[in-house]
């Protein structure tokens, strides 16, 4: 046992459409002769972003050293498969260290439990330490918190504990050693100062890199030996608030100390609604339930918060028409209430080519990734890939060949037979 080399984890969290993904591209491709491995999470049955990493050509997929957990959120449901695959990254002996990318509406605190009791179990089982959480960063979108968040000012008047995404975005950034604030030069200097202010409101203790594209340098969020789970939690600002209230209060009972333990453990537990229907043009669908329970040790004594988040793939073979597609993603998709859109899609005057699109809010891009496959190979090279690679033998189609249209939704109380009505008129 005492072979394993202990391996670093650094934790990226962040708000949905933040550029978490961007960020782990960017340390792939700067990696400095780092051996990586990364883990990819996403609440929905289709990972998208382990799927452009992998497309980025740095990763080479499951089997080497890029690991998909999706359909569920690793803070919950999937802490069992983290751990496993976590473990099985240790044992191959290949890396030096492991990025985790959490789900946009992943809480963070819960993870960093789960890897620390995990050193603690080695502790005291007389293991060797086979991995620890060298830093948790949090990327934050400037850009976004201008928009819908008053500059951040929204989340410093919150409520804590209330239903609501102010909740979610607030722990990911209390909880984290760095701020990675992104999207910063989008935002004046003036709005970049009252972002800032209610960050560090926030989060006093981290440091905050402004960036555009997660350009950073690695070094200062990589092997940085940053995290300390005490450090971490005291330095929350709800724990200090609920401290300082505790201070004053002359009088303590057990219901006291029962709130203390619900700020300071949480336990998550997600109900699942996964909808399988036919649908027209070979499209399929799958469509979940996110909600996070948060209770005390006996969990009928804990008080329930609610994301409600809601996700749906929408997938057909034919192309979008490219004007009414744009025309739809930049004037009919705000009414929808959409949090964030990702996925691949082509056109009827490119057929060649394969465009992601993204939305993170009002923020929309549609960008050029290479051209497909069936547009570019030869007949042999095609058959070689049918007969070879499992994924691709899989999304190969007769008529359409690799060509498809797959996007992800992500948000709150979803029309999701509006938007594929409109989205199948296009």
């Amino acid at each position: 046992m005492s072979e394993y080399k202990a391996v670093p984890i650094t934790l990226i969290t962040g708000y949905l459409g933040s550029g978490k993904t961007t960020l782990i591209n960017h340390i792939l491709k700067n990696a400095k002769g780092h051996k990586m491995a990364v883990i990819v999470n996403d609440i929905g049955e289709v990972n998208i972003d382990a799927e452009l990493i992998e497309e980025n050509g740095i990763v080479k997929g499951k089997d080497e050293n890029l690991v998909a957990l999706s359909n569920g959120c690793i803070c919950c449901t999937l802490k069992k498969d983290l751990i496993e695959q976590l473990a099985d990254l240790v044992k191959q002996q290949k890396y030096d260290h492991i990025l985790i990318e959490a789900s946009g509406i992943c809480e963070p605190v819960p993870i960093a439990q789960t890897i620390s009791y995990m050193e603690q179990e080695f502790e005291k089982q007389n293991l060797p330490k086979f991995y620890w959480l060298d830093a948790v960063i949090s990327v934050t979108d400037a850009l976004r918190l201008r928009d819908e968040f008053g500059c951040g000012e929204t989340l410093k008047e919150a409520t804590r504990g209330e239903e609501n995404l102010e909740n979610l975005v607030i722990q990911q950034i209390e909880f984290c050693d760095v701020v990675i604030l992104n999207k910063a030069s989008l935002i004046s200097k003036e709005e970049l100062r009252r972002v800032k202010l209610a960050v560090k409101a926030l989060q006093p203790e981290a440091k905050i890199i402004e960036s555009d594209f997660c350009d950073v340098d690695i070094n200062e969020i990589i092997d940085t030996n940053l995290f300390d789970f005490d450090k971490a939690s005291g330095s929350a600002a709800w724990i200090r608030e609920f401290e300082d209230w505790d201070t004053d209060v002359e009088h303590h009972d057990e219901d006291d100390d029962d709130d203390e333990d619900e700020h300071e453990h949480h336990h998550h537990d997600h109900d699942e609604d996964d909808e399988h229907d036919e649908h027209e043009h070979e499209e399929h669908e799958h469509h979940h339930h996110h909600h996070h329970h948060h209770g005390v040790e006996n969990e009928e004594e804990g008080t329930a918060l609610e994301y409600d988040i809601n996700t749906f793939v929408y997938y057909r073979r034919r192309p979008f028409d490219q004007d009414k597609f744009e025309h739809w993603a930049k004037e009919e998709s705000g009414k929808h209430h959409i949090i964030r859109a990702k996925g691949i899609c082509y056109f009827e005057n490119e057929k060649a080519n394969i465009y992601v699109y993204e939305s993170a809010g009002s923020q929309i891009t549609l960008t050029f990734a290479r051209k497909w496959y069936s547009a570019t190979l030869s007949k042999q090279q095609i058959a070689y890939l049918i007969k070879n690679d499992e994924n691709f033998a899989h999304d190969w189609d007769e008529e359409y060949g690799d060509k498809l249209v797959k996007l992800v939704f992500i948000g709150q109380n979803l029309n999701e037979k509006a938007i594929r009505k409109e989205l199948d008129q296009i």
